[in-house]
């Protein structure tokens, strides 16, 4: 016969405000087993007593058939020699302990489940029309949560007083409401408030601040909107003028603009797309996803809501209050982050008001604090895989649970990497667990870098933990690389103890990591620009990497930026450069090219002289910079008016034709390998030079502009695809090693696409980006890998 036992059982994971502790005591209820379940800073704690057999069947289902926002990562369980004296099972008040640092994973923000939209639209129901609603499974977690355990004191929500019929749901561990620290209703939690800021427009004073706010969509007005992590830019998506004046006011003429959609339905009569797409549109994240256009603009668009490129930025409602503000408004919308271009999205009024009052016709706010501001997350698919291009709202904090076969390898300290200056992210490594946070973003200015210095408090409190160990980005001016140089000062930490790591190494390793992968690949890393080892700037490597270091195999030959900074903002320069290697000025000074033409011969003659004297010049081999070049030298632009545009162009032009037409162009175009001792380099200025002049070379036969733009599109179709041949001429000799592709320049999708094919067709195996941001983003994720590794 089976005696009684008492075990302690200790659950990590994302098991803080999803509903974890009502499950337990639910299935604890049915399996008629008596003892506790309780919130600390190592997770959830539960005791149990009970039959053996009972216990086991317990954890068995505990570990197969979790709430639906919850992620277990661990299971422990210890057994108990002395039994408690229970009676009953039960729920208890949380704990925190004194000096211990937390090691549970804080949930991301979901968007608003079936179970509250349906109460919100049911007249009977007391969160009718409410947009606030929330219950465990959805709403707000790291935008509201100042401290662990994630208990309503530790939230936004702490002076709200529940009013007696909200604090009964709490209370209920039957009820779906249990321990949801945001549970409100329209008595007690929080309220709207709209500010009409420019008086021109209309209103029926008296409407709720949800209708006025409609009928000033409607009537052309911008509006910043108070979302989850912080407010949006609102305007009607449709409404031409509209859109062109929040260009104009926020000073960003064509860097594209991402649009909300009321559902489904009409999100498919804006882009088109797959299965695979659409899933990942209609997630509980609700992400941004880049979507191609669709071609017949059925509900009439404005143009300018991303001109000159195929793809657009589409998302869903994911909170009550975009639900019930789109049931109001026949169009989608623009939703574009409330900041300054560069600085972090903004989370209060008072911001709002002092940064862009000029911008904004009104403000609809609310008076739940954002403790933790978090952007929207941008992703798109590509080979029916999600690629993270922002990592926030919905997936972030991103946390992985490190597999128990890599444990005996890693630091039993805490690390912390600071990322890079661009796209910055930060992560924290402590206890088996790599945590990355969301998206901070460049870190130019004095905002942006508080911003910065705010995450790491966000972390720092959270989670309790002091660094032992710190990477960084091996450029010494980023802003990252300075505040761990000083942090290590200000602390008498070892200086061994603060690494420095190269740039494009720690985007290699930012995919290894989130795939836990230790053994060498074959990393192909480019992107912008990133400070090499040699003190040029890299960004076309190809690299063998593992976790003592790489080898570079093959990359682009170096070119000049003339006049380095100012190269990458008028990338004329750039293309200058190239052509100086290959052409004559006199030939230069006949080529068709708008911003060679407008710059005038006197100044082109002063940029050569400079180019050939090497000063103000800065050496580089980045992809990135080639996309620029090639822009400008098939006439697509004249200067960047925003990051990546130059590469959005050139692969809408390649999209407008397939592989078999981009064949028929008359010119071939290889690319050419320069005699080199040590690697691969591919010659820059003749790859550019080749495709410009072809570009300006049409047969004479047919000299329509229509042909003329056919063969630039075959021509940046050739640009793309040689690229990608010649990644897999390299990789032919790896062939037993996975293949990485990360930095910013694989978010071409078609150059990706491209890649993916040939490794295919190749059988050569790929690790795959999952929900690392594959740019600058990803780089605190690799930092931290590396730095998990050297620091035991």
């Amino acid at each position: 016969m089976e005696t009684v036992q008492q075990v302690i059982i200790v659950v990590k994971g994302i098991v803080q405000g999803v509903g974890f502790r009502p499950f337990v005591y639910r299935l604890a209820k049915q399996c008629h087993l008596l003892g506790t379940v309780l919130n600390n800073h190592q997770g959830v704690t539960i005791e149990l007593q009970g039959l053996p057999n009972t216990i086991k069947q317990f954890i068995e289902t505990l570990a197969t058939t979790p709430p639906p926002l919850a992620r277990i990562d661990s299971i422990e369980q210890h057994k108990v020699e002395a039994l408690s004296a229970f009676t009953t099972f039960s729920i208890i008040e949380s704990t925190a302990l004194a000096g211990e640092h937390a090691n549970v994973a804080v949930s991301a923000d979901k968007s608003v489940c079936q179970d509250c939209l349906d109460e919100m639209h049911n007249p009977r129901n007391r969160h009718y029309l409410y947009p606030f609603t929330n219950c465990t499974n959805c709403g707000p977690r790291y935008t509201i949560v100042k401290a662990l355990p994630y208990d309503r004191c530790h939230t936004a929500m702490a002076h709200f007083d529940m009013c007696a019929t909200c604090k009964d749901a709490y209370l209920n561990p039957l009820n779906r409401r249990y321990h949801a620290q945001p549970v409100s209703c329209p008595e007690c939690g929080p309220q709207l408030q709209l500010s009409i800021l420019n008086s021109s427009f209309s209103h029926n004073i008296g409407s709720d601040p949800l209708t006025l706010t409609a009928q000033l969509i409607k009537q052309g007005a911008i509006v910043a909107i108070k979302g989850l992590g912080g407010f949006h830019l609102v305007c009607d998506a449709t409404n031409d003028q509209a859109v062109r004046q929040l260009r104009l006011r926020k000073q960003r003429p064509a860097k594209p603009l991402a649009i909300m959609a009321r559902d489904l339905n009409q999100a498919q009569l804006c882009v088109s797309g797959d299965a695979s797409e659409w899933d990942v549109l209609n997630s509980a994240e609700r992400p941004i996803v880049l979507m191609r256009k669709h071609t017949e603009n059925p509900l009439g668009l404005s143009e300018q809501l991303a001109p000159g490129i195929d793809r657009l930025g589409v998302f869903l409602p994911y909170t009550p209050l975009h639900h019930l503000l789109m049931s109001q408004l026949p169009h989608p919308i623009v939703a574009t982050s409330a900041n300054r271009s560069g600085e972090p999205i903004i989370g209060n009024k008072i911001d709002i008001e002092q940064q862009l009052a000029s911008v904004v016709d009104a403000i609809l706010d609310h008076n739940r604090d954002i403790v933790n501001a978090c952007d929207d997350s941008v992703v798109q698919v590509i080979d029916q895989q999600v690629q993270v291009i922002r990592l926030a709202r919905g997936y972030a904090p991103l946390t992985i649970n490190i597999n128990p076969e890599n444990e005996a390898n890693l630091a039993h300290s805490p690390v912390l990497a600071v990322g890079a200056q661009q796209k910055n992210t930060i992560a924290l490594g402590f206890d088996h667990c790599m945590m990355l946070s969301p998206h901070i973003g460049d870190l130019y200015s004095l905002e942006a870098q508080q911003y910065f210095h705010q995450t790491l408090a966000t972390f720092k409190r959270l989670y309790a933990v002091t660094p032992s160990y710190i990477v960084h980005d091996k450029h010494p001016q980023y802003a990252p690389s300075q505040w761990a140089n000083a942090y290590q000062e200000q602390h008498s930490m070892p200086a061994e103890n603060v690494v420095g790591l190269q740039h494009h190494y720690a985007h290699v390793l930012s995919v290894m990591a989130i795939n836990q992968y230790t053994e060498t690949v074959l990393g192909i890393s480019f992107d912008g620009t990133g400070l090499g080892d040699d003190g040029t700037l890299w960004g076309s490597e190809i690299m063998l990497a593992d976790l003592k270091g790489f080898r570079t195999l093959a990359h682009f030959s170096e070119f000049t930026l003339i006049g380095g900074e100012q190269a990458i903002k008028q990338p004329v320069r750039i293309l200058l450069a190239l052509l100086f290697e290959q052409l004559s000025l006199e030939h230069i000074l006949t080529l068709p090219i708008n911003a060679i033409k407008q710059l005038g011969s006197n100044t082109v003659t002063n940029l050569h002289r400079l180019w050939r004297n090497g000063s103000h010049c800065i050496p580089c081999r980045s992809v990135g910079r080639l996309f620029d070049a090639l822009a400008v030298g098939v006439n697509l632009i004249e200067h960047n008016q925003y990051e990546g545009q130059a590469g959005m162009l050139i692969e809408t032009a390649a999209n407008r034709v397939n592989a078999q037409a981009a064949q028929l162009c008359d010119d071939e175009i290889t690319l050419t390998i320069r005699p080199h001792t040590s690697s691969i380099q591919w010659d820059s200025s003749l790859f550019i030079t080749q495709l410009v002049l072809a570009a300006h070379q049409v047969p004479e036969q047919s000299t329509t502009s229509q042909h003329s733009e056919r063969h630039i599109d075959a021509l940046c179709w050739q640009f793309i695809d040689q690229i990608a041949k010649h990644i897999d001429q390299v990789a032919q000799a790896y062939r037993h090693l996975p293949q990485v592709f990360c930095g910013g320049v694989f978010q071409n999708k078609t150059l990706l696409s491209q890649c993916l094919a040939y490794s295919k067709h190749a059988k050569h195996p790929v690790l795959p980006s999952k929900h690392v941001p594959i740019n600058d983003g990803g780089i605190a994720l690799g930092q931290l890998w590396y730095g998990l590794h050297q620091h035991q």
